[in-house]
């Protein structure tokens, strides 16, 4: 019975089964030698050629990455991971074709426009399957962290009637004789959620968002880590996030100690608090470096790369003007908000608010921004019911993951990006 190559450790002078990629066969004049892989790891077995002619001639000429099966016993040696396997048989399972497009174990790098249309070869790589192993393992923390805590998973339409920020960064969709769009975000059900009498619900699933950016922190197409609380204020949810990042960090140490090695990335520690900076402070904070920025005025790239550049940590941004916030954040006071975003460093990683719950209030919100109350009816008549004070946020897998493994292109964390120019592979 076929075993995971990262299990033939477990199994010495013993007989085992194993199969996979053939990354890299090295024939000498007695010995052949074939570096094996599969998802858990990479082992060397060793084939002499006395006796095995026909097969040592044959594999001489076998591509790099052709699928084959051996069993043989697994033994200690010289190897660099302390042991082999001798082979007692070997079968070629399927033959892959050469020159290989992309290299998967060569020390020449490809440029990332080469890795992704050749994304099925550019996963095998160990380093890149390490950031997709801890990807699962900060989503799977996540989802348990939630549901420990007693929240509810829900799965909310991605074909909607209506945006649910406002504003015009939506992919467009036919939808039989009417037109809809795909989903930015799970915001508006979420919320109804809340008037439904869910009290806690939380949802892992794609949302689309159709900005015109070029940049390596930016894709279309992304995996939303959403939550919603009842009778609770956007410090309660604030504390969530926090301790949701840092069961995260917490995984992927226990877990993925073998992957971090491969990106020679340190173990993740968060021992600290995350700071909570008012959007007031902020801008003094960038006036103090000789910007001019007033209060009111949104916080660009360059101001948040010369403040927060110094800062090499989570943190929060708090109480953000009214206006630059979307038209379901509740009020602070008259000219503030109850909404937030978390950084790390200059870079957004999410943001968050307590949600207005008076339908008055969420009707006047939506004629000050421009927006048709009409086309949010189905939302609206959630409010006009008893709908509870409630407080959420939302946070991107792909950012999360870029933050947690220093990494610069979301791309990079993306399994098929979906950008301004590509929707292939």
């Amino acid at each position: 019975m076929r075993i995971l190559i990262g299990e033939v450790k477990n199994h010495i002078d013993s007989e085992v089964e194993i199969a996979g990629w053939a990354q890299n066969i090295r024939a000498m004049s007695s010995v052949l030698f074939i570096e094996m892989r599969d998802v858990s790891g990479t082992v060397q077995g060793v084939l002499p050629k006395k006796g095995n002619e026909s097969l040592f001639n044959e594999l001489r000429t076998v591509p790099r990455e052709t699928i084959i099966s051996m069993t043989g016993q697994a033994v200690k040696s010289q190897a660099k991971i302390g042991y082999e396997i001798q082979i007692r048989e070997l079968k070629i399972i399927n033959m892959a074709e050469a020159p290989l497009p992309l290299g998967v174990v060569d020390k020449i790098e490809s440029d990332i426009e080469t890795r992704l249309e050749n994304r099925f070869l550019d996963l095998r790589r160990p380093e890149i399957l390490s950031i997709f192993k801890i990807q699962s393992t900060i989503s799977n923390s996540i989802r348990n962290y939630f549901v420990e805590k007693g929240f509810i998973e829900i799965h909310s339409p991605k074909i909607v009637a209506a945006a649910t920020e406002g504003g015009t960064e939506l992919f467009p969709v036919k939808y039989f004789e009417r037109n809809a769009y795909l989903s930015q975000s799970p915001q508006l059900y979420k919320e109804i959620m809340m008037s439904a009498g869910f009290d806690k619900v939380f949802e892992i699933a794609p949302a689309f968002r159709a900005e015109e950016h070029n940049t390596p922190r930016h894709i279309n197409e992304f995996t939303s880590i959403d939550m919603e609380m009842s009778f609770v204020d956007d410090e309660v949810v604030m504390d969530v996030l926090e301790n949701a990042i840092k069961t995260a960090y917490r995984s992927v140490a226990e877990t993925n100690s073998r992957e971090l090695e491969i990106l020679k990335v340190s173990r993740p520690d968060l021992n600290y608090k995350f700071r909570r900076i008012t959007y007031s402070e902020y801008v003094k904070m960038a006036n103090d470096k000789g910007i001019e920025l007033k209060d009111g005025d949104d916080l660009s790239t360059p101001v948040l790369k010369t403040v927060g550049g110094e800062i090499n940590e989570f943190y929060f941004i708090t109480r953000w003007p009214r206006d630059l916030k979307p038209f379901y954040v509740q009020p602070y006071d008259d000219k503030y908000s109850r909404g937030f975003d978390l950084q790390f460093g200059e870079l957004e990683i999410t943001s968050g608010a307590q949600r207005v719950h008076s339908p008055q209030v969420l009707l006047d919100n939506l004629k000050a921004k421009g927006l048709n109350p009409d086309s949010f009816a189905f939302y609206v008549n959630a409010f006009r019911y008893g709908m509870p004070p409630h407080a959420g946020w939302a946070i991107g897998l792909e950012r999360l993951t870029m933050v947690l493994l220093n990494i610069s292109n979301i791309r990079e964390t993306t399994l098929f990006p979906r950008d301004r120019t590509r929707v292939t592979p």
